[in-house]
């Protein structure tokens, strides 16, 4: 059967520290996997689960990476790529070919197989599709958070991340972009326009230039986690606070 899901959101620092250790105090999360596989694209990483998704901090390690050229070219502010798991990678890929949206990067290593979009193409992030078999089942395996990720979930105080905000001088326009892309149709309420996927919702807004700007995590007491943040120095505004270029927003 078809399928699509939010699997994995990827954000960009100078510096793996303070950054993951911050989150992980802040959010009340756990490392559960840092990847020496990236080291050969001049990276490093640490994946933490929020429940059945993974939350992956980046940082370029040498000249020269897309990583660090996307924060040059962005001063730091910015998701870098929103994942999806799906039955069909090369098909959803193909489709978005179709449609002028060109395929960056292919990565298959069995069982898994990832395929990512362009980011000027897909506009405000990368894109990926990936599948790994078993991969249907949110909680299976998924090589690129460990072979023993769901150890590390937590939800005493966070639960679930439940959006991820765009934005854009044009919201309609960038919704319909990633509506083809994704095969999502948008819909629009009080709050903007939407695309509603099974776990997660993807919220566009109004801003002054395309970019993934903030996540929105259900947590158990959003005081506790505000408090948190200002603890470790990060300014709250509008109930939330930026790290990793992002805005978090604790929600209930």
């Amino acid at each position: 059967m078809p399928y699509l899901h939010l699997r994995q959101i990827c954000l960009v620092a100078r510096s793996l520290e303070p950054v993951v250790s911050d989150i992980a105090a802040i959010m009340v999360l756990e490392v559960c996997y840092r990847d020496p596989h990236v080291g050969k694209y001049g990276l490093e990483n640490a994946l933490l689960p929020v429940g059945p998704i993974l939350l992956e901090v980046i940082a370029p390690t040498r000249e020269g990476t897309a990583a660090g050229r996307f924060l040059d070219k962005s001063a730091g502010r910015g998701g870098y790529m929103a994942i999806f798991s799906c039955d069909d990678p090369d098909g959803r890929a193909a489709r978005a070919n179709a449609m002028g949206v060109r395929t960056a990067n292919v990565i298959d290593h069995p069982p898994y197989h990832g395929v990512q979009l362009h980011p000027r193409d897909c506009r405000a992030a990368f894109i990926e599709f990936n599948h790994t078999d078993g991969s249907d089942d949110v909680l299976g395996p998924y090589p690129p958070a460990g072979p023993d990720w769901t150890r590390a979930i937590r939800g005493d105080v966070t639960s679930a991340l439940t959006e991820i905000v765009l934005q854009s001088p044009d919201p309609a326009s960038l919704a319909a972009h990633w509506g083809r892309i994704l095969d999502v149709a948008p819909s629009t309420d009080g709050k903007g326009v939407r695309l509603n996927l099974p776990n997660a919702e993807i919220r566009i807004e109004a801003g002054e230039r395309e970019l993934m700007s903030g996540l929105a995590f259900r947590v158990t007491d959003v005081e506790r986690v505000t408090d948190a943040a200002r603890a470790h120095g990060y300014a709250v505004s509008r109930g939330g606070f930026e790290i990793g270029g992002v805005t978090f927003t604790p929600v209930t």
